[in-house]
């Protein structure tokens, strides 16, 4: 297949009320050239009903019948990103005709990995028929399905989009790619064969949360508030102790797992230095599974933006950070365009995940395809 150009779409566990819209011209290997990135702002009433969507995953919990919140907040947030899609693509100064395929994420409300004897699941509202019927563009979404229902972890999906950053920088297996979304992940390749990724723990998630709880705005913006205050390194290294950091890869998180009630009882400076310092640790942790501990992160995600983190990231991971920017990546946009270049994957019936990113049985294809 020749390049195409793609659009990809993401929206974040953290709900900051954006989404990210990235084009990229790929053939699903490789990275020809990057298009125009943008954020489009939700409104504040489907941002009000994600809210509610996503507190409702939680008390539903995969039970037998789905809030009926579900199927509101869905139609709205497609109606939003197609919305915004045809702005972006007028705003480039192209058609839709132009676009070979849209990469459409949706929004996850609950995720639940694989444990033994008992397969996960995942939800991502977003649906990709009303979105095709709107773009009049092929529609690549739910990606995460299949693998769940094959017996992998449904995450993460980035791996193989990764791999193609890093074989255009021409690196070895010292430098990996850190992701700092709502979960933080990493991806692993040794430059040939070996392709390994998972999540390392919390990362923007419960810092955010712990921030809102308290009054005190939407996120510890660049990291004021932990820069103020003293790690309690007891309750660290009780936190330290969770299993999951300790457990083999794949494995996977929902943004939920480690919470901002693991800062509960203290003050709010003490409170966000030690959920950063734990988002810090947790990924050192997760560095020392690998076959080669890497020398240096490329760090892409909104958490890169945290200049605390990213220095705990180095004092207490043990590991040089760079900026994803700093490599001429864009480290804002790369889990929406890796979503443009897995739906170029699912055009060409090539995997998007593998045993050791996943836990997939085989390496597999994924997503549902519309308007083909």
């Amino acid at each position: 297949m020749e390049p195409i150009w793609t659009i990809g779409l993401m929206t974040g566990t953290v709900l900051d009320g954006n989404i990210d819209i990235a084009m990229v011209r790929t053939d699903g290997e490789s990275i020809e050239s990057f298009g125009p990135y943008t954020l489009a702002p939700y409104s504040m009433q489907v941002r009000a009903l994600l809210e509610e969507a996503l507190a409702a995953a939680r008390q539903w919990n995969f039970g037998a019948v789905e809030p009926e919140i579900f199927a509101r907040a869905e139609a709205a947030l497609t109606r939003a990103q197609a919305e915004a899609v045809l702005g972006f693509v007028a705003e480039a100064g192209m058609r839709m005709s132009d676009i070979g395929v849209v990469g459409f994420h949706g929004q996850t409300v609950l995720h639940r990995a694989p444990q033994a004897g008992r397969i996960g699941d995942t939800r991502q509202l977003g649906d990709g028929v009303l979105m095709q019927k709107m773009l009049g563009t092929e529609v690549v979404y739910d990606f995460r399905t299949a693998d769940v229902r094959a017996g992998g972890q449904g995450a993460p999906l980035a791996a193989s989009y990764h791999q193609a950053l890093l074989r255009k920088l021409g690196t070895d297996g010292e430098i990996a790619v850190l992701n700092l979304g709502g979960v933080a992940n990493v991806t692993y390749w040794d430059g040939a064969e070996k392709l390994i990724a998972f999540d390392t723990g919390p990362a923007n998630a419960p810092i955010n949360d712990f921030v809102k709880a308290r009054g005190l705005g939407e996120m510890d913006r660049n990291g004021a508030l932990a820069a103020t205050g003293k790690v309690d390194e007891e309750r660290l290294r009780k936190l330290l102790e969770h299993p999951y950091l300790r457990a083999a890869y794949p494995k996977s998180l929902d943004r939920f797992d480690f919470p901002a009630s693991m800062a509960d009882g203290l003050d709010d400076a003490t409170g966000a230095a030690t959920l950063t310092a734990f988002t810090a640790s947790a990924v050192g942790k997760a560095l020392d599974l690998l076959p080669v501990r890497p020398r240096k992160l490329i760090v892409s995600g909104g958490g890169r933006h945290n200049p605390t983190l990213m220095a705990m990231l180095a004092q207490r991971a043990g590991v040089a950070v760079v900026d994803a920017d700093s490599v001429g990546w864009r480290g804002d946009a790369i889990e929406a365009e890796c979503f443009g270049f897995l739906a170029a994957r699912a055009l060409r019936g090539l995997p998007i995940s593998f045993p050791t990113t996943t836990g997939a049985p085989q390496p597999m294809t994924g997503g549902k395809r519309v308007g083909a």
